[in-house]
C-alpha cells in the first residue's frame, strides 16, 4: 500500500468553501440544493434552517418563501429527529436512510424509557399506551397537521400525566402527550409541521411522517456516511463517531462498505470517499459568510481547530457546546455577529490574523445581504453565546 495522501488545512478549507456552498460562485440556487450538500440542518431552532439556507442562496430574497414550500408543502425537506436524538431538517429522500441508520436504536431506548417512568408512577401499562397511540394517529391522519392541544381534544388521553423520578432533585410532571409525540417522531411515525406562528416560533404542529421504505440498518448507515463524507470530508474516525452517534465498530464497518480511502491530516488519519482522494482548488476568490448558531458548518466535526482557534470557543459557544453566529473569513471562524433589538446586524472580529481591509468590507456586505432578507423579523438565538449577548445588548 502507498503512503496515505496528506491533506492540509488549506485544502480542507477550500473543500469547505465549496462544498458547503459558502464561496460566492459555489452558492445555491433553491434550499434543497442546500440541504442535499450539506445532507442536515440542525432544526433545534427553527430560525437556524432559514438562516442557514439564507447564508448559502445566490439570492437570499425568497429564503423564507421558498424554505416554507419545501418544508411544507412539496414536502422535499423534512424536520425529523436524526442524529445523537437532534431534530435536524433533511432532504425527503434521505428520510429512510436516517430512520434506518440512527432512529430505530435510539426509539427503541425512548419507548423503553416512557414505559419505564410510566410504570413507577403507576401509569398505565404499554397496552393501554399502544391504544392511545393509535388512536392519536388516526387523530392526526384526520387533520393533516395539528398541536399537541389538538390531538388532545381528539384523544382525551393524551392529557394523562405521570410523576417523572419521584423523589429525586430532578422531579418532574410529564404530559403522555409530551412523551409519546417524542417518541413517535423518533421512530419515525411523525414529523414537524408547520410552526404556529413565523419561520422563527418553536411552536409547531404534527403531521404524519412521509411514507418511506425499510432498510437494511448496515446498507442505511453507509449511505448516510457516504453522503456525509462528499460534503465534509475528510473526517476523523471520532469526527464520524461524534457527528453520527454510532459505536465505533459501527463506523468502521460504513467505512469499509464504502471503501472510504484514509488520508493523513494534522490531527491523525482521517477518511474520504472512494476517489476523493486528489487535491482539490479552492475558490477562485476570497468570502466571507455570516452562519448562524448551529449551522451545520460551525458543527459539522467534533475536532475543530483547522478552522475555529481554540481560545475563540469561550466566546463563541454555550455551556453545552452549542456554537452561536459566527463570522467567517476564507475558511475559518473569526468572529461572531448577532442582531439587536432594533434590527441591526453588528459583528465583532475575534481574530484579526488576516482580516484586512478587503475581509472587513466583504463582512459587511454580508452583513447587510443578511439585513436585506431579514427585512423586519428579530432573531434570537435559542442558545445563547457570551459573544452573542454582549453585541445584542450593544
Amino acid at each position: 500500500m502507498g503512503a496515505q495522501r496528506y491533506i492540509g488545512v488549506a485544502e480542507r478549507r477550500a473543500r469547505l468553501a465549496l462544498r458547503q456552498r459558502l464561496a460566492g460562485r459555489a452558492r445555491a440556487g433553491t434550499p434543497e440544493e442546500v440541504a442535499g450538500s450539506l445532507v442536515a440542518l440542525h432544526g433545534t431552532d427553527p430560525a437556524t434552517v432559514y438562516l442557514a439556507v439564507g447564508a448559502r442562496l445566490a439570492d437570499p430574497a425568497r429564503t423564507v418563501e421558498e424554505t416554507e414550500r419545501a418544508l411544507y408543502e412539496d414536502r422535499r425537506l423534512v424536520r425529523m429527529h436524526g442524529m445523537r436524538h437532534t431534530v435536524f431538517v433533511f432532504p425527503g429522500d434521505l428520510t429512510a436512510v436516517v430512520h434506518a441508520s440512527t432512529g430505530l436504536a435510539v426509539a427503541a431506548r425512548e419507548r423503553a424509557s416512557l414505559l419505564k417512568h410510566m410504570a413507577a408512577s403507576g401509569a398505565p401499562d404499554a397496552a393501554w399506551l399502544k391504544d392511545v397511540e393509535d388512536a392519536a394517529l388516526a387523530a392526526l391522519a384526520r387533520r393533516g397537521q395539528a398541536t399537541a392541544a389538538e390531538l388532545a381534544r381528539d384523544e382525551p388521553r393524551l392529557r394523562e400525566q405521570f410523576v417523572y423520578a419521584a423523589g429525586k432533585s430532578y422531579e418532574g410532571v410529564h404530559t403522555v402527550s409530551t412523551r409519546l409525540l417524542r417518541v413517535l417522531g423518533v421512530e419515525g411515525k411523525v414529523v414537524r409541521g408547520r410552526p404556529l406562528g413565523s419561520w422563527t416560533s418553536s411552536r409547531f404542529r404534527w403531521a404524519l411522517a412521509p411514507e418511506h421504505p425499510e432498510l437494511d440498518t448496515a446498507g442505511a448507515q453507509a449511505e448516510l456516511l457516504r453522503r456525509w463524507l462528499a460534503s465534509c470530508g475528510p473526517a476523523t474516525e471520532a469526527d464520524l463517531k461524534w457527528w453520527t452517534g454510532w459505536r465505533v465498530t459501527e463506523v468502521r464497518r460504513a467505512l469499509a462498505a464504502i471503501g472510504a480511502e484514509a488520508v493523513s491530516l494534522d490531527e491523525g488519519t482521517g477518511y474520504v470517499t472512494e476517489g476523493d482522494a486528489d487535491p482539490v482548488a479552492g475558490p477562485e476568490e476570497p468570502w466571507a459568510a455570516l452562519l448562524p448558531g448551529l449551522d451545520p458548518t460551525a458543527m459539522g466535526w467534533q475536532q475543530r481547530d483547522w478552522y475555529l482557534a481554540p481560545e475563540l470557543r469561550p466566546r463563541l459557544f454555550d455551556g453545552s457546546g452549542n456554537v452561536g453566529p459566527t463570522v467567517w473569513w476564507n475558511g475559518r471562524v473569526v468572529g461572531g455577529w448577532a442582531q439587536r433589538p432594533g434590527g441591526e446586524i453588528v459583528w465583532r472580529i475575534l481574530d484579526v490574523e488576516g482580516v484586512g481591509r478587503d475581509a472587513l468590507a466583504a463582512i459587511e456586505s454580508e452583513a447587510e445581504r443578511l439585513s436585506g432578507w431579514l427585512g423586519t423579523t428579530r432573531i434570537t438565538p435559542r442558545f445563547r453565546t457570551p459573544l452573542e449577548k454582549e453585541l445584542a445588548a450593544g
